[in-house]
């Protein structure tokens, strides 16, 4: 018995070792790639003027749709951000999606909104709409907003891709704030299609917009997050976002736009049948379903990125808040995947297929699993006096560094090309929260991830309250009352 024992616990150790060098690998070689798409972005676009972009006949029309739910603290901000686009044909519909709060009542305000007739084509099938509006004022010629019955974000976001009426469609977090030239960025790989190959959906990197300033939807001053847990989410997004979906985006094989912004070709999305509102993670499959849609017909197509930090958003600030989305988020990968399982290891959809659906099943949902695993099993030998200590001290040791190594050299991509945390002492302070986000940040993604696995499991569906803290000035720039003696 002994000496199955031992055998079985060589095959695991070895399991193990032969796992975790595949991970390494993969990430290494990730990493590489997207060194590569980003140096040839930088030489690409480095000297383009984009202004050029805003008087050419041939610049796409665009519509920007934000979904709102119960968003009264920022959504005035938002919108005037949005508004405030640099681009020359785009149209902003916001959607109500039954809000409870005082949201309509500020847009109605702040935007002078009056009832507005216009004709609805409901090519996706949506919650009733109560009614449309428009605003009286010529400064806000380009905005509407739909008021609807609470049907969820996919529903709100089908809505308005009903009322839109342009080429494009560009889904953004109402809790998000674009740079001023997001649109002009953005809109480009459309226009750049090359060797036949139909550009259907382009995102961008996100950055985190906890304790930066804005002012009038504007982002006037970029900082490092004060709380923890926005602080360790800036390594995250920096290394997923610059060292994960780059790379993806350079082997074709991405599954996933972010649902705070990214842009679509109208036509190809409203085929692929819009968004489905019986899901969690509707945005990654969506993705997912127009990529099979263009190669189910044999038409040569990509998803396209860009690593400029396009949008600015809000992020958990609280424990209860970030287990909430993460266990959300892996609910969402985990439906995309199985929902779409056919496309794993097969050949007939090419790097999506081959390469991004089988990644994505081993390394964003199996991976927390067999680390979970793996920890137990590590427990149990300990508890029955068969454990391997050096090897046990050897592997996190090995791992701790490696994760260092990653998040330094997302920094380093950083601080190199878009150099957005211009101050010395924030970037030490990232580096800092780099040594011990493995100690801290990562145990909380790890039990998030479990919990969504048995929440999807258990055939949970429900999204969680996700609260906000709301954009403020900064206090400091504020003018300080006098004292009355």
């Amino acid at each position: 018995m002994i000496e199955l024992f031992e055998v079985l616990k060589y095959i695991i150790e070895n399991g193990i070792i032969v796992f975790t060098i595949f991970i390494f690998g993969s990430y290494s070689i990730l990493a590489v790639f997207s060194a590569l798409e980003i140096i040839q972005y930088i030489r690409k676009n480095s000297f383009i003027d984009y202004d050029v972009l805003l008087t050419s006949p041939f610049a796409p029309s665009i519509s920007v749709i934000a979904p709102a739910f119960n968003e009264g603290k920022t959504i005035v901000d938002n919108i005037r951000s949005m508004l405030s686009l640099h681009y020359n044909n785009f149209e902003v519909i916001v959607v109500n999606d039954g809000s409870t709060d005082d949201s309509m009542e500020k847009i109605i305000k702040a935007f002078d909104l009056e009832k507005y007739s216009v004709v609805y084509d409901e090519k996706l099938q949506t919650k009733p709409i109560k009614a449309i509006y428009h605003s009286r004022n010529h400064a806000f010629s380009s905005l509407f907003v739909i008021d609807k019955e609470n049907g969820g974000k996919a529903d709100a976001l089908n809505a308005g891709i009903n009322l839109s009426a342009k080429d494009y469609v560009t889904i953004v977090d109402v809790d998000s704030v674009l740079v001023d030239k997001a649109l002009l960025i953005m809109a480009k790989p459309f226009l750049e299609e090359t060797s036949g190959k139909k550009v259907i959906a382009t995102g961008g990197v996100i950055r985190i917009a906890n304790s930066c300033t804005i002012e009038d939807g504007r982002l006037t001053q970029v900082k490092l997050p004060r709380k923890l847990l926005p602080k360790m989410q800036v390594i995250e997004y920096t290394r997923a976002f610059l060292m994960g979906r780059m790379a993806w985006s350079k082997l074709n094989g991405l599954l996933l736009i972010s649902g705070a912004f990214g842009m679509f070709d109208r036509d190809v999305l409203i085929k692929s049948g819009g968004y489905r509102n019986d899901l969690v993670g509707e945005d990654m499959e969506l993705i997912v379903r127009m990529r099979r849609y263009m190669a189910e017909r044999k038409e040569r197509y990509r998803v396209s990125y860009i690593p400029d930090p396009l949008c600015w958003t809000e992020v958990p600030a609280k424990l209860s808040v970030l287990v909430r989305q993460r266990d959300r988020w892996i609910r969402g990968t985990m439906e995309s995947l199985f929902k779409h399982f056919r496309l794993f290891f097969n050949p007939k959809y090419k790097s999506l297929g081959m390469l991004g659906h089988p990644y994505w099943f081993f390394f964003e949902w199996l991976a927390p699993i067999l680390e979970f695993l793996g920890i137990i099993y590590f427990i149990i030998i300990a508890i029955l006096g068969f454990s391997n200590w050096p090897f046990f001290f050897l592997l996190l040791a090995v791992v701790y560094f490696f994760a260092i190594t990653l998040s330094y050299w997302a920094i380093l991509f950083e601080e190199l090309t878009f150099h957005r945390y211009n101050k010395r002492r924030e970037v030490l302070r990232m580096m800092l929260n780099a040594l011990l986000e493995p100690i801290i940040y990562h145990p909380i993604v790890l039990f998030s991830s479990l919990r969504g696995n048995f929440k999807f499991f258990t055939g949970e569906k429900s999204w969680g309250k996700m609260e906000r803290q709301g954009f403020t000035v900064d206090e400091e720039k504020k003018p300080k009352k006098s004292k009355v003696k």
